[in-house]
C-alpha cells in the first residue's frame, strides 16, 4: 500500500514536469530541466514521509491524503528554488517548466491521491488493515466491521499476570494493526495495563461515550479530560478560510453586479415593496444575525420568523420570485453577509428561528442541532451539495442535513471548501428549490 502510493506520487511529479518541459521545448527550444527533478523529487519523498503522508490515516482520508501531499510538494518546490539561487544554477531552472510543472503536479497529486484513497479497497482487494475485537465475557459488541472477533473466555485474563497467557495473546495479535477490547467497566483498567505493553494500537470500547461524542483526549494538569468541542479553527486556518471568503465573495460581487441590478429592477416592477428581504437567522456561536436575500414573496405574505416552509405552489411567492428561487438567485445577496463577516462561502446553512420539521422546532427534533453552529453559516454547504435542501416536511429532512453539517465541522479543510464550492454549481437548479 505504501509502496503503491509512493510510486503514484513519483509518477505524478515526473510526468507533470516532463509535460511542462515538452511544452516549453516546443515553444522556446531545448532546456536542461533535470536539476528541477534532482532536487524536488527526493526532497518531496522525505518531506512527505516526515508529514506522515503515507500513514494509515492519510490513506483512509482522501482530503488528508491530498493536504499532506501538497504540503510536502510546496516545501520541496521552495527548497528547489532556494537551491537554484544559492548554487547560481538558474539557467538550468527554466521558469516556464517550474511554474507549469508545479501547477500540473498539484492537480495530478490531488487527483491521484483522492482516487487512491477512495478506491483503496478495490485496488488492493479488500481492507489493508487488520482490526481485531477482543470480547471479554458478554460485553456488547460495537456496531462495526472487524477482521476477527476473539472471545476471551478462558483464553486470557488481564487480571492474571501469567507470562504464558501474555505470550498466547501476543501470538494471536502478531499481525493485527489495531485491537479493540469490549469488556465490563470494572475490567477496563486491567485490560489497559495488558495492552500498553503489547506493541500495538490498543483501544477500549466505552459505549457510554456515545452520548458525549468526544473528539479526543487532552489533559488539564495531571488529569486526563475528554475533548467534546474543538472551538474555533487555528489562526492560520481561520486566516486561510477568511481570505478564501473575501476573494471569492469580492470577485463574485463584481462579476454579478449587472445581474443584481437586473433582478432588483424586476422585483420592483413585479410587486411593491423592498428589493431585499432580511431575516433573523442563527449564526456562529448561536448568535443571531440579519441575513439578506432578494425578496421573492409579496410583502404581506413574508414570514419573518420562518414558521412556514415554502410550498411548491405557494401563493405568497411572486412571479419573479418563483424564477429566482428556482435558480437560487434569491440567495446571492448573502455575498454581502460573507463580506461583512456574518457568513462564510461554505458552512452549515443558517436557519430561521421558527423553522420546523414535522411541526417540531429543529432543536426539538435532535438535541445535536446546536452543535452545527460552531462555525460561520455558509452560502452553501455539504448538506446542500448532497441534495438536502427545500422544505423540511418530516424529521428525516432535518436529520440528513444535520448529519452532513456535523461531518463538515469535524473534517474541515480548505480543500473541502473548494470541492463543495465547485459541486454547488451542479445543484443550483434543484427539484426542491421552489
Amino acid at each position: 500500500m505504501v509502496l503503491g502510493l509512493l510510486t503514484l506520487d513519483i509518477v505524478c511529479v515526473v510526468l507533470s514536469f516532463a509535460l511542462a518541459a515538452y511544452i516549453r521545448d516546443h515553444l522556446l527550444g531545448p532546456s536542461n530541466w533535470a536539476f528541477v527533478l534532482v532536487v524536488i523529487l527526493p526532497t518531496y519523498v522525505v518531506a512527505a514521509a516526515n508529514a506522515h503522508a503515507y500513514s494509515a490515516a492519510s490513506t483512509q482520508d482522501p482530503f488528508q491524503a491530498i493536504a499532506k501531499s501538497l504540503q510536502a510538494f510546496l516545501f520541496s518546490l521552495g527548497v528547489a528554488i532556494f537551491a537554484a539561487f544559492a548554487l547560481k544554477t538558474t539557467y538550468t531552472f527554466p521558469r516556464l517548466v517550474v511554474s507549469l510543472g508545479s501547477a500540473v503536479a498539484i492537480v495530478m497529486l490531488s487527483t491521484g491521491r483522492y482516487l487512491f484513497a477512495r478506491h483503496l479497497d478495490q485496488i488492493i482487494g479488500g481492507s489493508p488493515f487488520s482490526v481485531v475485537l477482543l470480547r471479554d465475557g458478554d460485553a456488547p459488541i460495537p456496531t462495526a466491521s472487524f477482521s476477527i472477533i476473539m472471545p476471551m473466555d478462558g483464553t486470557f485474563d488481564p487480571e492474571s499476570h501469567d507470562p504464558v497467557m501474555y505470550d498466547r495473546l501476543a501470538t494471536s495479535l502478531a499481525h493485527a494493526d489495531r485491537v479493540i477490547v469490549a469488556c465490563r467497566a470494572d475490567r477496563r483498567v486491567a485490560w489497559a495495563h495488558a495492552l500498553k505493553g503489547a506493541n500495538i494500537q490498543g483501544e477500549i470500547f466505552v459505549p457510554e461515550l456515545d452520548m458525549l461524542a468526544p473528539l479526543g483526549i487532552a489533559s488539564y494538569g495531571n488529569t486526563p479530560t475528554l475533548i467534546i468541542a474543538n472551538g474555533p479553527l487555528g489562526l492560520v486556518d481561520r486566516s486561510v478560510k477568511r481570505a478564501f471568503d473575501i476573494v471569492l465573495a469580492g470577485t463574485a460581487l463584481l462579476v454579478l453586479l449587472p445581474l443584481f441590478i437586473i433582478v432588483a429592477i424586476l422585483i420592483k416592477r413585479d410587486s411593491p415593496g423592498p428589493i431585499l428581504f432580511t431575516q433573523t437567522r442563527i449564526g456562529r456561536s448561536n448568535q443571531m444575525f440579519r441575513m439578506k436575500k432578494f425578496r421573492s414573496m409579496y410583502v404581506d405574505g413574508s414570514d419573518g420568523a420562518g414558521h412556514r416552509s415554502t410550498d411548491r405552489d405557494d401563493n405568497r411567492v411572486t412571479r419573479i420570485g418563483r424564477f429566482i428561487r428556482r435558480t437560487s438567485i434569491d440567495e446571492l445577496p448573502q455575498i454581502l453577509n460573507v463580506l461583512n463577516g456574518d457568513m462564510s462561502i461554505v458552512g452549515p446553512r443558517p436557519h430561521a428561528l421558527g423553522s420546523r420539521a414535522a411541526d417540531k422546532l429543529f432543536w426539538e427534533v435532535d438535541h445535536r442541532y446546536w452543535h452545527r453552529h460552531a462555525a460561520k453559516p455558509g452560502l452553501t454547504g455539504l448538506a446542500q451539495v448532497r441534495g438536502f435542501r427545500g422544505a423540511t416536511i418530516v424529521e428525516a429532512d432535518l436529520e440528513n442535513r444535520l448529519q452532513a453539517d456535523l461531518e463538515y465541522l469535524e473534517n474541515w479543510s480548505i480543500w473541502r471548501d473548494l470541492k463543495i464550492t465547485f459541486m454547488t454549481f451542479r445543484v443550483l437548479l434543484h427539484r426542491n428549490a421552489f
